[in-house]
């Protein structure tokens, strides 16, 4: 099965390839393929919410205690707040010295483009997304196709069968039951990936094309290699330090992970793998279950950069640059609202739009300048949060002793690969809820 799923992967890149040529040379075919993108993502995201709750109320229920299921919120929120701040600063010292935008000026389209995102993200505020939180009913958390509803209910069940004590023991069996089929399932779609790589890649080659790119070429360029720098300096540093772990073995360990974002633009089409990886990795699954998908929703490093850049890119083109403090003020608000629109496809340029016309509603026209590249510049976002996640997820494990760094240098060796075909270790007999720590490196 491990060489039939290798074969998927290579398959995933020529549909890429094939996507751009068809792109390229039929424009009108290739955005009329653009469903066949929608509906890969959509069959993704489908199983997003059962999984979520899956893997936090078996992460919270197996703990006897709340306060260690605290202490990982804990250290990971506090670490999130953190890496964003770096993230935020980063790009703003970047779009500062680069300044990319000047010289460009709006065109019509692009203004129209630009309402219309704002339109898109203009209404929400701080309240409305706070209530949003709550899910009208305990079901709807996980048919609704929200990361934070879905989130919450598991909290509740999570640390509801936690106080059941043994009473709660057969449920946690039936939920880790119904993890293994939902995890099935994604398997199967998994073999629809090139298919939805193929037609992503068409349409938005299609619709762009390559002269759209030349004159936001400095822009783009300058975002990818801040968040190559951002990966492999500060994570890979801090990753190196903390745990011993070279960031370049974890990254490779999860290639297809990445492959599978680069293709559709969106991280949340690889949460479910990386949970399942990180536990296979030796992360403990309370660990894994609480930190990955909370980072989902409050760890957004590439999208921190690409606010702060595209913001202070938008500023100079329409000849408004924005002082220090402004600057500072506004993309805290935008974070802010950005939080739980991660992997989502386009939510960043949505946040952009709708920051900028709470804030400086005469720069709102602007946002048309970057969207015909938003599509390329989402794939770099959600490289850098998924890349930020995996990290942040060994750097918890390793603060709270729940991480198993002898079974990590033989994943990362290659000498306990990971089971493609079930995304679960069906082999392992020492109890899904303890500690990575007492896991068997067999």
């Amino acid at each position: 099965m491990r060489d039939r799923t290798r074969y998927l992967y290579l398959a995933v890149i020529v549909a890429v390839l094939l996507g751009i040529l068809v792109g390229f040379i039929w424009p009108d075919v290739g955005q009329a393929l653009k469903p066949l993108g929608t509906g890969f993502v959509a069959l993704i995201k489908m199983v997003i919410g059962p999984i979520i709750f899956c893997t936090i109320v078996l992460g919270i229920g197996s703990v006897r205690q709340a306060a260690q299921v605290g202490k990982v919120g804990g250290l990971a929120l506090g670490y999130f707040i953190v890496m964003s701040t770096v993230a935020l600063v980063i790009g703003l010292v970047v779009g500062n010295v680069i300044d990319p935008g000047s010289g460009l000026h709006l065109t019509d389209t692009a203004r129209q483009a630009a309402e219309a995102e704002a339109a898109k993200g203009a209404d929400a505020s701080t309240v409305d997304f706070l209530l949003g939180i709550i899910p009208e009913t305990v079901v709807s958390a996980l048919t609704d196709g929200s990361v934070l509803q879905a989130l919450l209910v598991a909290l509740l069940a999570g640390f509801a069968l936690q106080a059941m004590g043994p009473k709660g023991a057969p449920i946690l069996r039936g939920v880790e039951h119904f993890q293994r089929l939902v995890f099935r399932i994604l398997a199967m779609i998994m073999w629809a990936a090139p298919v939805g790589a193929f037609g992503a890649i068409a349409a938005v080659v299609g619709a762009t094309g390559i002269e759209a790119l030349k004159s936001l070429a400095i822009i783009m360029v300058a975002f990818y290699v801040t968040c190559v720098l951002f990966v492999g300096v500060v994570l890979g540093t801090v990753l190196w330090l903390v745990a011993r772990i070279n960031l370049w073995s974890l990254l490779k360990y999860l290639g297809r992970e990445f492959l599978l974002i680069l293709s559709t633009s969106s991280s949340e089409t690889a949460l479910p793998r990386l949970i399942a990886k990180m536990e296979h990795l030796g992360v403990s699954r309370t660990v894994a279950g609480i930190t990955v998908p909370t980072g989902y929703s409050f760890n957004l490093d590439g999208t921190a950069i690409y606010l702060t850049m595209a913001t202070l890119f938008i500023a100079s083109a329409t000849g408004a640059p924005l002082e220090f403090g402004e600057q500072v003020a506004l993309l805290l608000f935008m974070m802010v609202a950005s939080k739980g629109a991660a992997g989502v496809t386009g939510a960043g340029l949505a946040t952009l739009a709708g920051g900028l016309q709470a804030h400086r509603p005469e720069l709102v026209d602007g946002v048309g300048l970057i969207v015909g590249i938003d599509r390329f510049m989402s794939e770099a976002r959600a490289l850098t949060n998924f890349a930020g996640n995996a990290v942040a997820t060994v750097l918890v494990g390793t603060w709270t002793g729940e991480f198993d760094r002898e079974r990590a240098g033989l994943v990362l060796a290659g000498q306990a690969p990971f089971d493609e075909a079930t995304l679960l270790d069906d082999d392992d007999d020492t109890g899904q809820g303890e500690p990575a720590k007492e896991l068997s490196p067999a």
